[in-house]
């Protein structure tokens, strides 16, 4: 057909040659056989099929149904053309020939027309047999027609089913040739079977030909196509020694790796056509270079499809006799035949592994997987004993394995702690360069808390100091703060100490290289924990100077957490190092470093704020009222009550304790109503009820003005119990002789009794014996006993019990105050 025309009149036009073939075949006025007339009866029963795909046509109108129509035509008209020649010579055979080339012809439609019912099928499929079996008689040589089967492909549940046509093994390398998507889907079948059949072993099929037109036409077909171009390469390649040299082709095998992507079956055979044909040399030098196929292997040898699990190990273990393959696995996190080559390799080989995996970005996993597979021994091995490129591969090797905490348990297992400090102590030029590694792996190494098993360790690493480069230097000086840090190690401190530590580290803060002077500060950090006054005398005024330069001036929140970590340490009791942070103007600048927020939850901020704090209770000592208020004008007494509800129980605790401070001189330093030397009338603000006076944040630390009461109860519930103390401390100020009615009001006002009364419960004896000192006095309102009394005496009763014989006599005070005991009861 020239042009496409309607689908229903292009039926129609066959329904009508349908029936003008066998109404010609049955005319009697033609001299004709029966021969005809058989072939008459096959073809009235096209006009029926051609009716039910006329009625189906919106759903079926495809190319190959049309192609397959389109020859049904051509094959008709050749029918009625010879019916109607005037020529009978061999008109049985020509008419038998034509019956088995309508039979193809339909079996083409059959193949095409998977959409219908299979009712509707089955009548195609017997008609086309019967086509097919049709036999008018006469001379017959064996090739007039091919032997044939009849080929039926239904597709269910998304498979397709061979019934069958017999065509010879040309015919399928021919459709495999030149045949459209559905006609190479059918070859490939057809091909399927023949080699299931034996045909392959039996020399009935082209092979090479067969191979050769797989290749050139391969995996643009769909998925099923490819999975089965896939096994039948396959099943080639495992029958066929011969076949698989012709197999080697680089786009063959690249389109074989793409398949290693797809889904779970194709997958799986894509593996084992490659394994299958890693048996060839060269298949094995071309598979390694095709750009990921060894990250799909180790993929896919990490999944859970078992078979493709297994062949891919199998693939890998052979491909990995290539070094070059092998550090591919290792990129690709298939580490096993790298530490092969690390234990058993050559020298070079050793070094090629080592160099390689000392460049490797390595997961945490990764590092875990590599000391878990034996990396780390081999590479100790190279260290001890290999030569300079050895050594230096090795250790850079065991520096990237060496950030994972179990790794540097296999290190210090190997011994090599020894031999990292004698190569540190070698003056020899050519070792050199492997001192960095080796100071960066023992910095690593320090981490771990048996490294004090290696006695001696800490100070060894003191001395070499001051003998390093820079980069060595820090290395050593994070090796020695993590030595000082482990919880274990206060006896380590307090050697360093005696060793000279603080005099080596001291000179470091005017280091202009900001690594080492942060790693200086952190080292110094530490060590002042548990710091002497003879200690203390090494930090003198152009020390702490730098030490307050820093804070100001770093814009790094650990170096300024470190900076006040160490002024914070310092004895409180050495008036020298209050005088001189005084002069260095630290209060203001403290304040104004919290003054930019206290948001972040960092552990450096955290670090800050408690040493904030802590410097605080120096510069608000109740016996130097001087100080105080030099405290209270630079703004501390408004950032400790920030810090009451801001920051840890450690900076509680603090600022508790310097509120607590300030707020015992505030009776004495309050200014009475009756004082006649006020040259300006305080507003009606200014007075405080609990002091009985005017009071003022700045002058008299009042901690009613200052809102401190409030965030010290709200201490009260924490589950610190030092905290919990120095906020009892801190409220009980109000409470003193000359204040302690108006105190209690306060205390009271603001919910704070039944805040200490539940402290009984839970406290510990030092927090309990103060929460009951404060009660007795409270108690000694009416007000307060009325409304309280009955809450507390449950708990008190309980006390008096049970609770420390310490306890008894100051329970037993409590109990008289509610009027429950008489107060010189021989109960106690």
């Amino acid at each position: 057909m020239k042009e496409k025309r309607d689908f229903s009149e292009f039926l129609s036009e066959l329904i009508v040659l349908a029936d003008e073939v066998a109404l010609f075949s049955k005319n009697p006025e033609i001299d004709i056989e029966d021969a005809f007339t058989e072939f008459a009866m096959l073809v009235e029963k096209f006009a029926p099929i051609f009716n039910d795909l006329r009625d189906k046509c919106t759903i079926i109108d495809k190319p190959a149904i049309r192609k397959s129509l389109e020859s049904l035509m051509n094959e008709l008209t050749r029918a009625k053309a010879l019916i109607r020649s005037s020529s009978l010579k061999e008109r049985n055979k020509r008419i038998e020939d034509i019956a088995h080339d309508l039979g193809r012809s339909l079996g083409m439609l059959l193949v095409a027309s998977l959409e219908v019912s299979i009712d509707f099928r089955e009548k195609i499929g017997t008609l086309q047999k019967q086509l097919m079996n049709a036999r008018f008689g006469g001379n017959m040589s064996p090739t007039s027609s091919s032997i044939s089967r009849f080929v039926n492909e239904a597709k269910e549940g998304g498979e397709i089913e061979e019934e069958i046509i017999d065509v010879t093994s040309d015919d399928v390398l021919l459709q495999l040739k030149n045949g459209d998507a559905e006609e190479f889907a059918v070859a490939l079948l057809r091909l399927k079977k023949f080699i299931r059949g034996g045909k392959l072993d039996s020399g009935l099929i082209n092979v090479e030909a067969a191979v050769s037109i797989l290749f050139n036409r391969p995996f643009s077909s769909k998925a099923g196509n490819r999975l089965t171009i896939i096994q039948l390469l396959r099943s080639i390649a495992m029958r066929n020694d011969e076949m698989k040299e012709k197999m080697t082709n680089i786009e063959l095998l690249s389109a074989v790796v793409k398949s290693l992507t797809r889904d779970t079956e194709e997958r799986r055979e894509a593996v084992g056509l490659l394994l299958e044909l890693s048996a060839l040399p060269a298949v094995r030098r071309k598979i390694g270079r095709i750009q990921g196929c060894i990250v799909m292997l180790v993929s896919i040898l990490n999944g859970v499809d078992p078979v493709s699990s297994r062949d891919a190990a199998k693939l890998l273990d052979i491909l990995s006799n290539n070094t070059q393959n092998a550090l591919l696995m290792a990129e690709a996190g298939y580490f096993g035949p790298l530490v092969q080559y690390l234990n058993k390799g050559c020298d070079m080989t050793k070094i090629l592994m080592a160099t390689t995996l000392s460049r490797l970005v390595l997961t945490d996993h990764s590092k875990l997987t590599l000391g878990q597979d034996g990396a780390i021994e081999p590479l100790v091995r190279m260290f001890n004993s290999g030569k300079l490129e050895s050594k230096l591969s090795a250790l850079n090797a065991l520096q990237n394995l060496s950030s994972l905490t179990e790794n540097v348990r296999r290190l210090i297992g190997t011994g090599i702690v020894g031999s990292l400090l004698q190569l540190l102590f070698s003056v020899t030029s050519v070792l050199m360069t492997l001192r960095e590694p080796a100071s960066a792996i023992l910095a690593r190494i320090a981490e771990s808390e048996t490294v004090l098993v290696n006695l001696g360790v800490a100070q060894q690493i003191l001395s070499l100091l001051n003998l390093s480069s820079p980069v060595i230097q820090g290395h050593l000086l994070e090796a020695l703060n993590s030595i000082a840090s482990l919880p274990c190690a206060s006896k380590e401190r307090r050697k360093m100490k005696e060793k000279g530590a603080l005099q080596l580290i001291l000179p470091l803060l005017k280091e202009t290289k900001m690594k080492i002077r942060s790693k200086a500060l952190n080292l110094l950090y530490t060590l002042s924990e548990d710091l002497t006054d003879e200690s203390t005398a090494h930090f003198d005024e152009t020390h702490l100077f730098y030490i307050v330069n820093i804070v100001l001036s770093s814009t790094s929140d650990s170096e300024k957490a470190a900076a006040v970590g160490i002024l914070s340490n310092l004895p409180v009791s050495d008036k020298k190092v209050t005088d001189a942070l005084k002069r260095a103007n630290l209060l203001p600048i403290l304040v104004s470093i919290m003054d930019l927020g206290t948001g972040s939850n960092s552990p450096a901020k955290s670090i800050l704020m408690e040493s904030i704090a802590g410097i605080a209770i120096r510069f608000t000592s109740s016996s130097d009222k001087k100080l105080q208020l030099l405290s209270a004008k630079h703004g501390v007494i408004a950032l400790l009550v920030k810090l009451l509800s801001s920051g840890s129980a450690i900076t509680k605790l603090k600022a508790a304790t310097a509120l607590g401070q300030l707020s015992q001189n505030s009776p004495s330093l309050r200014r009475s109503r009756k004082s006649r030397w006020l040259c300006v009338a305080p507003s009606v603000d200014a007075y405080c009820e609990v002091h009985d006076g005017y009071c003022f944040v700045s002058s008299t630390f009042c901690l009613i003005k200052a809102g401190a009461v409030s965030p010290l109860i709200q201490i009260l519930e924490d589950k610190d119990w030092e905290a919990v103390e120095a906020a009892l401390n801190a409220l009980s100020t109000l409470l003193q002789d000359e204040i302690w009615e108006g105190g209690a009001n306060c205390i009271a006002k603001l919910s704070g009794v039944q805040a200490i009364v539940n402290v009984l419960e839970a406290g510990d004896v030092k927090v309990q014996e103060k929460a009951l000192w404060m009660l007795e006095r409270i108690f000694r309102v009416e007000e307060h006993r009325m409304k309280y009394g009955e809450l507390a005496q449950v708990v008190l009763i309980e006390m008096a019990q049970r609770s420390d014989s310490t306890l008894k006599s100051t329970v037993a005070k409590v109990l008289a105050v509610l009027e429950l005991l008489l107060v010189q009861s021989s109960y106690f």
